[in-house]
């Protein structure tokens, strides 16, 4: 099934910003960004719905919220030169059968991608991305989301790793044997544990991306421990609690942990957790404010997106989906924010943490 051409009006600025009822200026400066999102999880639906990434779908029977906020064609039409593309673990099956199902899911959504070779080249390097955006392609970087996919032993670690994957969220909304989970229902305050700190180093030796959402504050503090301080650390999906106070949220001491490291804080557009109605969804200014936060803290440098779009979020109702991404760009030249930062923010900056880690 090909992904259709790219329409019109995202190669007319002036059309798409009165589309979206934004000035021009800001449409081209979009345009002119490398676009990248931390944590797409539209995957998770291909795996239980059978959600076909590669056709344009609508709004869904939730008009947005929860699910059906990005595919391929309205990744394209969106101009998102890049994302990182998530397979979440199940944590109900037995360690062994996560191992083999977690093979299966990277086998699978790679095939996906390399289905649409025309406009979709899986990546996992700058180089690589670079060279695909020059080849007019998205840049689809593989990740996992719950490393107990692979808590059975190295030989399981390594066999994620050989995956292709530059990033593991170590641990998601359960408590493992990598450790506890941020929710205070799962674990609350359980930290890192033995075999979490071992899998850190693992991940480190292999330079892939050690990704702290979700982790518990405890745990979070635990791997900086282990953590090869020279490589740049990952938050791919959080909200800042310097704005919302929040179990999900990540505070300014662990904010400049990440960035002492070189490392990025991907800003999540889940409204419950940016502090606006969770059912009703709330505002794209809402996540402005959270990397606007981030920027006052510790530079522009240390901010990007993280979206988690189709990860059951409900969005801000004036951005419900990847085709209206400009307005956060609208938003932040109302604020102020310098071209340059706007760029960092929109990709610049994971950009600058994945040369570091693996060039």
């Amino acid at each position: 099934m090909a992904v259709a051409a790219t329409p019109n009006h995202v190669r007319d600025p002036g059309d798409w910003a009165a589309e979206l009822g934004i000035s021009r200026e800001a449409v081209e400066l979009y345009q002119g960004c490398d676009v990248l999102d931390l944590h797409v999880d539209s995957f998770i639906w291909t795996r239980t719905l059978g959600y076909d990434l590669r056709k344009r779908h609508g709004s869904g029977i939730f008009n947005g919220r929860f699910y059906s906020q990005v595919d391929f064609p309205r990744a394209l039409e969106a101009g998102l030169t890049g994302a990182l593309w998530s397979i979440t673990t199940n944590p109900y099956r037995g360690a062994g059968s996560r191992a083999r199902t977690f093979a299966r899911n990277a086998a699978r959504l790679r095939s996906i991608f390399e289905s649409e070779d025309e406009r979709f080249a899986i990546v996992s390097d700058a180089a690589g991305y670079r060279a695909a955006r020059d080849a007019g392609k998205h840049g689809a970087f593989l990740v996992v989301q719950g490393g107990n996919a692979a808590d059975v032993d190295d030989a399981a670690i390594d066999a994620l790793i050989d995956a292709g994957v530059i990033a593991v969220t170590l641990v998601h909304l359960s408590t493992s044997r990598l450790g506890g989970t941020s929710s205070p229902i799962r674990g609350g305050e359980v930290g890192l544990r033995d075999f979490g700190r071992h899998y850190v180093e693992r991940l480190n030796a292999a330079r892939v991306f050690v990704d702290l959402a979700h982790i518990s504050e405890r745990g979070f503090h635990e791997a900086l421990e282990v953590h090869d301080s020279s490589q740049p650390l990952l938050v791919s999906h959080t909200g800042m609690s310097g704005v919302h106070p929040l179990w999900r949220n990540i505070d300014d001491r662990q904010l400049r942990a990440v960035a002492d490291t070189g490392g990025v804080a991907g800003v999540i557009f889940h409204s419950g957790y940016l502090g606006d109605p969770y059912w009703t969804g709330g505002k794209a200014a809402t996540i402005v404010d959270h990397l606007e936060h981030i920027v006052r803290k510790v530079g522009a440098e240390h901010a990007a997106l993280g979206s988690d779009w189709d990860g059951m979020i409900i969005t801000p109702r004036d951005m419900p989906t990847c085709l209206e991404l400009p307005r956060l760009v609208q938003l932040m030249l109302e604020r102020g924010f310098a071209h340059d930062d706007i760029r960092k923010v929109m990709g610049g900056s994971f950009l600058r943490a994945l040369e570091a880690l693996r060039g």
